[in-house]
């Protein structure tokens, strides 16, 4: 491709909203440009990435037994009804009528569809297991578009789903999308962990595991041991103290506290005379931190009470002051679809206290106190007063939680849950997921086959994805200098940039077109920078653009003599032209698809 030709916007300067630096580049290096909040173009460069992502996937895909398909964007909305995900999924879900006044949804992912889908068609055990995936631009209108293509309202996806007539044959297939991921992401030469993870709004009775690229911008928190393979996602990770308690523990501990303490607040004289407990002044101290600074006690020797609305109902939560709350533990622990901060006004109208001043003593909510906050025996508590703290509370004593768990995130501080090691975290971009999805859809949708013994049950499924702009941003992100992109081979939009130092001088030209003529044929992808610009701008865009090698025709081309350049090295060699080539085609060899 000559650079004369293609469309290829460089900038100098990036835009000013832009924070990620895989969105400062890809603007300023012309492979992408916005057209509203979240939602991008895909320049020639930027698609030519997005084709070599998608050509790998396909790949290893196709490798592992699954076949590809292509479903409508444009889902009835009453697939999501019986499924109960039309009204749960939130108002990132868009929804919409035609002119007929039917209800439909953009899709933002297909297990619905692909389910009402195979069910007409696969009836027997004999049919199954089927994989189906798909390549396709998903919707989601997010609160905050942000980091460019990292979260973004329109985005393209690889999706697959799997059908299976028992939960083996669903962990076989599970493994085998495991497997498969690591060899694309390997091959994408992105720096990518598996870790444990939630299974958000998608749901699933399996478990589910999330890959991680490693990146400093990245929105989520990895939570690895420093001794064995253990990783999660903080929103799923655990302490090795919480494995202690074991289920038998917790049921009994519940038993003996089954029914939340009702018991009013005392009065002042009362509470000194409840063996310690002591109502004092606080005026003004609402945080944590106030109050460490006002009582001079450590934040763990304070318990926090967070008052939240789980499916329209209040709950309190209780942790340490040097803990912070894990709404995806709590939502799950009470088997709720919605979990809020309730607001200032609804906590006072019904608790009779402003946020910063409740406590566990005499509450009328449920209760739920996450282990290590259970662990202190004496703590300062609010009051339910405006400005006033209970100080020497003793939990189980003077107030009585309905149940006790793990809902709090853990730090580093804490030690691995499987063989007690330091845990480390760092910062990841989710580039893909999968899921054991059971019987969540199937069943719901009424996707049954007839098994081998005769009977009909619902097929087991799983799910799996892969964010294909995401994956390209997170691959800017680890790959890059200050200068600009320095692009793995194997995604790169081009494998080699051909650059003429003076488009004027005929020897120059003449030897740039030879060169050109043999690249193009031995089967590289070339780009030729035959532009009439400065030197200084052509290598400019050179570094922006990060083509993995350069090939410089300058002054000795009447001599054939080349400058040879590899974008991640940065070390120019002069070469006769025929050692230049076979630098090109070695290094090249290594790289390409």
């Amino acid at each position: 491709m000559r650079q004369s030709q293609m469309y290829i916007p460089t900038q100098r300067e990036a835009p000013g909203e832009a924070e990620a630096m895989s969105h400062k580049l890809l603007v300023r290096a012309g492979f992408i440009r916005q057209s509203s909040a979240g939602v991008y173009s895909y320049l020639p460069l930027g698609l030519r990435v997005l084709q070599r992502i998608s050509a790998i996937i396909r790949q290893e895909m196709e490798q592992s037994g699954a076949q590809e398909t292509l479903m409508p964007i444009m889902q009835p909305a009453e697939l999501w009804e019986a499924s109960g995900r039309y009204d749960a999924y939130g108002p990132e879900l868009i929804r919409f009528r035609d002119r007929h006044q039917r209800a439909f949804a953009l899709g933002p992912t297909h297990e619905e569809m692909v389910t009402a889908l195979v069910m007409d068609d696969l009836h027997s055990y004999r049919q199954l297991p089927v994989v189906l995936y798909q390549l396709q631009s998903k919707f989601r209108d997010e609160r905050r578009p942000r980091f460019g293509l990292l979260r973004g309202r329109e985005f393209m996806m690889k999706d697959a789903y799997s059908f299976d007539a028992d939960w083996e044959g669903l962990q076989r297939t599970y493994q085998t999308m495991y497997d498969t991921y690591e060899r694309i992401f390997i091959r994408c030469g992105l720096q990518v962990r598996a870790v444990e993870a939630d299974a958000g709004s998608i749901g699933g009775e399996g478990g589910t595991h999330e890959f991680m690229a490693l990146a400093d911008i990245g929105e989520d928190t990895i939570v690895a041991c420093s001794s064995c393979h253990y990783a999660a996602n903080l929103e799923k990770a655990e302490s090795g103290a919480h494995v202690e308690h074991t289920e038998t523990e917790a049921q009994s501990q519940a038993q003996s506290t089954a029914k939340l303490s009702a018991k009013p607040l005392q009065s002042d004289q009362g509470n000194q005379a409840n063996a310690g407990m002591e109502k004092f002044d606080t005026p003004d101290v609402k945080t944590i931190q106030q109050l460490t600074e006002f009582t001079g006690v450590r934040p763990e020797q304070i318990m926090k009470t967070l008052v939240y609305k789980a499916d329209g109902q209040l709950v309190a939560v209780l942790v340490r002051g040097d803990h912070e709350v894990n709404e995806i533990k709590v939502k799950h622990a009470l088997h709720v679809e919605t979990l809020e901060l309730a607001d200032h006004e609804t906590i006072e109208r019904s608790l009779g206290a402003p946020a910063g001043f409740i406590g566990p003593v005499g509450l009328t909510v449920p209760i739920l106190m996450d282990w290590a906050a259970s662990a202190r025996q004496t703590v300062i508590v609010g009051a339910n007063e405006e400005g006033r703290h209970l100080r020497n509370v003793v939990p189980g004593r003077d107030f009585i939680a309905s149940q006790h768990g793990d809902y709090r995130n853990v730090t580093e501080e804490d030690v691995c849950p499987r063989c007690a090691g330091a845990l480390t975290f760092h910062r990841g971009i989710e580039v893909g997921q999968v899921f054991k999805l059971g019987t969540k859809y199937s069943a719901k949708l009424g996707a049954n086959f007839t098994g081998a013994d005769g009977k009909e049950q619902p097929m087991i499924m799983g799910c799996y994805g892969i964010g294909v702009s995401r994956l390209l941003a997170a691959a800017a992100e680890q790959n890059h200098d200050q200068a600009g992109f320095v692009w793995p081979g194997s995604i790169a939009p081009f494998q080699v940039h051909l650059i003429v130092v003076s488009a004027k001088d005929s020897e120059q030209r003449a030897l740039a077109e030879e060169i050109y003529t043999q690249l193009t044929k031995s089967g590289l992808d070339v780009l030729l920078d035959d532009r009439e610009e400065r030197p200084g701008v052509k290598f400019k865009d050179a570094d922006l653009i990060g083509i993995p090698v350069r090939l410089t025709i300058g002054r000795q081309a009447g001599e054939r003599v080349v400058e040879f350049l590899e974008r991640s090295i940065l070390e120019k060699t002069i070469l006769p032209v025929g050692e230049a080539i076979r630098r090109i085609q070695q290094a090249c060899g290594s790289t390409s698809l």
